[in-house]
């Protein structure tokens, strides 16, 4: 059988944010962003479901295709001229998750075989950043095959080819994950987490929340305002019997249905009670709330 590699090079204009994604700083993130991709810095996210860290990710990779004034990338190779637009590669990481769907493998086509680069592969060559959202998910021993890539080296090694390959200068590793469900069986490896610079997000404040809410909702600044206080007294409730206490995404999605004729009472109960618990007793508690706030 004959071998053939077609996957040499890409087209990335698939892999590019094209419009800016809306995205509120909280505190400093934007710039110590910035400075890891500029310093080949692999990043960590470590925040509850709905804190808006792939939104995060998307709009620094918008925002690192625009001229940027306070920050000078100094690449081996000269990196991604300003101006360009950085690729995102986001791979949703699973327990079945193998090296394999991470890196390539080998495909048959009629008498040949045809090899075909995965997700982190394409990234590492044409440098693009790539974001492996809730990487815990994913088995151990595949996680393991970043850290070459995530240190001095940054190497790929691909076994199945006996090859080798050294990152693209726009290349950036950016890792996620919730540290509410940690583990015994389902948390990094401390040979992993060292390895990365790590960002902590929570829910904004309350101000800042409703703004967030009433521009991706389209509910009213009013509705926004009472929505982000109805965020901010459920997280009060975690140490209550709350598991995790509720995102802004759940809480947009809750204005998106008051926006569109659900009476607010229903809309938080479906969005929001029913979507953090089936516990009747906690429930009940978080009915307690919204029915205080939408009288």
């Amino acid at each position: 059988m004959a071998e053939t590699d077609t996957y040499t090079s890409y087209r990335t204009e698939e892999y590019v944010v094209k419009e800016e994604p809306f995205y509120l700083p909280v505190g400093d993130e934007v710039e110590l962003f910035e400075v890891a991709y500029s310093q080949q810095m692999p990043v960590l996210l470590k925040g509850p479901t709905g804190t808006g860290k792939t939104r995060f990710v998307e709009y620094m990779s918008y925002r690192l295709g625009r001229p940027i004034t306070k920050v000078t990338r100094s690449r081996r190779d000269g990196g991604q001229s300003k101006g360009s637009s950085v690729p995102l590669m986001t791979i949703a990481c699973h327990e079945d998750l193998t090296a394999s769907d991470l890196v390539g493998r080998y495909l048959l086509e009629g008498d040949e075989t045809r090899w075909m680069d995965g997700p982190l592969a394409r990234a590492v060559k044409v440098g693009a950043i790539c974001y492996l959202d809730e990487v815990v998910e994913a088995r151990k021993d595949t996680t393991v095959l970043i850290h070459p890539l995530t240190d001095h080296r940054r190497l790929l090694p691909i076994d199945k080819r006996g090859e080798i390959i050294e990152a693209h200068a726009g290349f950036l590793m950016v890792l996620s994950y919730n540290p509410g469900y940690q583990s015994a069986l389902k948390d990094l490896k401390h040979s992993t987490r060292q390895r990365f610079m790590a960002m902590e997000f929570n829910a904004p404040p309350p101000e800042l929340e409703a703004q967030i809410i009433e521009h991706e909702s389209g509910a009213s600044a009013s509705v926004s305002l009472a929505l982000a206080k109805l965020g901010e007294k459920v997280r009060n409730l975690k140490d209550h019997g709350l598991q995790e206490g509720v995102g802004t995404r759940l809480l947009i999605y809750a204005g998106k249905l008051i926006n569109n004729g659900i009476a607010p009472r229903r809309a938080c109960q479906v969005a929001v009670t029913w979507a953090l618990t089936d516990d009747q007793q906690v429930q009940r508690s978080i009915d307690e709330v919204i029915n205080s706030i939408f009288e």
